[in-house]
């Protein structure tokens, strides 16, 4: 067994560069790179489909077509013809207005905050101070790679997000991970 004796006061400083380092790094992934550009297609009769949602004036919210209600009803003829004719999917909805990009960007900070965190707390209860560099790379990096591409894998499991998408979300968590884990690795208490 590891003595652990490394406090999370004394991480505070690989805490918030690693997210800074990860903010930058999805920065570059996203407005540099722009690999996610082709994730999202358009419809060919965008403007009629925008109208008919519209007209029913949803509430902001996430929506599935053919709606089901529970699984009793999967057995119901009306129901499977539903998905027998298509389409099938899953719909997000947002509130009217254009993307409030500062708070998008400013709960993305805090998010790559608590992963940090929670990479730093997992370190801290399993190395102890001085440990080789590598060995905090792996916790860390492993850690933050989980958090930061597991979800998007759940995604194209439940909700039917393209695989394609799925493996560009994997190496973002893989290059969110290796510069948190860095961060870490560089500045672990001797």
């Amino acid at each position: 067994m590891v003595p652990v004796s490394v406090s999370l006061t004394q991480l505070w400083l690989p805490i918030l560069l690693a997210a800074v380092f990860v903010f930058v790094a999805s920065s570059l992934v996203h407005m540099v790179l722009k690999w996610h550009n082709s994730d999202y297609r358009a419809l060919e009769n965008e403007d009629e489909v925008r109208a008919a949602i519209r007209k029913s004036s949803p509430a902001p919210g996430q929506y599935v077509i053919p709606h089901c209600p529970g699984m009793k009803d999967m057995e119901k003829p009306e129901i499977q013809q539903k998905y027998q004719e298509g389409p099938v999917g899953f719909l997000v909805l947002s509130p009217n207005g254009l993307p409030a990009m500062g708070k998008a960007l400013g709960l993305w900070f805090v998010y790559a905050l608590a992963v940090a965190f929670m990479a730093a707390y997992v370190a801290s209860r399993t190395l102890a101070p001085g440990t080789h560099y590598l060995q905090v790379f792996r916790v860390v990096g492993a850690v933050s790679f989980l958090t930061y591409a597991g979800g998007s894998v759940q995604m194209g499991i439940w909700m039917g997000k393209p695989w394609r998408s799925v493996v560009k979300d994997l190496v973002d968590g893989l290059i969110y991970g290796l510069v948190s884990a860095g961060a870490f690795g560089w500045l672990w208490p001797r």
